[in-house]
């Protein structure tokens, strides 16, 4: 098979490394966004995937937005079929028809649900019990193609987006070498997406990480595993940025109002995941959030005891306010 791979993020490196060690696959090109500037110099750096093309030395296209004459130039390598894997690219009529099998795209969850640019955070953000992969043929409109295969893994509640991510990203590799065969040959077919079950998951951005303190302390929990490792999920406390990267729900009530940090004493005997203690909490509309590990602006991540050791007016504090 010859085979054009579109991606861009580390997100699609499995399938990428998957496609290239197999002995009856061709990577002829890959198709990956533009250098961005990085870094605190601002260097321009390749994309992950441009990164381990041009290790391997695979003829490489950058483009900001796919145009005919890259199509022409893809069209004349003969591919077979596209493989995608969050490209970043919106591919046009005239790109998917320079491919006699179509292009399949590594979908970051279980279509028809989570379509869009987010599905991993939306997975843990609506307190789903599994995500996955799906393997999909790629049309115009948005992840609404048909699918080929589908994958799963449970979400463990301590997963967050990142873990999660990377899990997928593994399982959705396979599942592409395992369709691939069958499709190219026509021994696979697809099936149509059952458009009464779709849901979007809109591009993430930094204020939807600002945290609500009179939500209850599940909801707000799912933010923080959903926005690590980005846009993160963060609170105002003494004029700056607290972040929060790890945190568990406990089932309590406080006189105190939403947002105020209680400490141990307060929280009794509760405890979180596995055998680890409470410290500190912040009380929430419903429940409280104990906080595990975070950080201030400027300096580095913490355990919540070191932390509270080092900031003797935390607890009693309120955030967000």
């Amino acid at each position: 098979m010859r085979i054009v791979f579109f991606g861009s993020p580390d997100y699609a490196l499995p399938t990428l490394r998957s496609l290239l060690a197999h002995a009856d696959i061709e990577v002829v090109a890959v198709v990956t966004q533009p250098a961005r500037p990085r870094g605190r110099n601002g260097t321009p750096e390749p994309t992950p995937i441009g990164a381990l093309a041009a290790e391997v030395g695979i003829t490489t296209f950058t483009p900001e937005r796919i145009r005919r004459d890259t199509t022409a130039m893809i069209a004349a390598l003969r591919p077979d079929v596209g493989v995608l894997a969050a490209s970043g690219h919106l591919l046009p009529t005239h790109m998917l028809e320079a491919f006699p099998h179509g292009v399949l795209n590594v979908h970051a969850s279980l279509l028809p649900r989570h379509r869009g640019a987010s599905p991993v955070a939306a997975a843990i953000l609506d307190g789903d019990a599994e995500a996955g992969a799906s393997i999909m043929v790629v049309v115009r409109e948005l992840d609404a193609g048909p699918v080929v295969s589908r994958i799963t893994t449970a979400i463990d509640p301590l997963d967050t987006a990142g873990t999660l991510t990377d899990r997928i990203a593994v399982l959705g590799a396979r599942e592409m070498l395992e369709v691939l065969p069958g499709w190219v040959a026509g021994t696979r077919s697809a099936e149509p997406q059952d458009e009464t079950q779709t849901s979007y998951a809109p591009k993430l951005a930094k204020p939807a990480g600002v945290i609500d303190w009179s939500r209850d302390a599940t909801s707000i929990w799912r933010q923080v595993r959903a926005f690590e490792p980005w846009p993160l999920a963060t609170t105002s406390y003494a004029g700056s940025t607290l972040t929060i990267h790890e945190a568990w729900p406990l089932d309590l009530t406080s006189s105190e109002p939403p947002g105020t940090v209680i400490a141990s004493d307060q929280l009794l005997d509760a405890t979180i995941h596995g055998d680890r203690r409470a410290v500190a909490a912040v009380v929430c509309g419903s429940g409280a959030l104990a906080l595990l590990n975070v950080q201030r602006a400027g300096k580095r991540a913490l355990d919540i005891e070191e932390y509270a050791r080092g900031d003797r007016g935390f607890v009693g504090a309120r955030l967000g306010a």
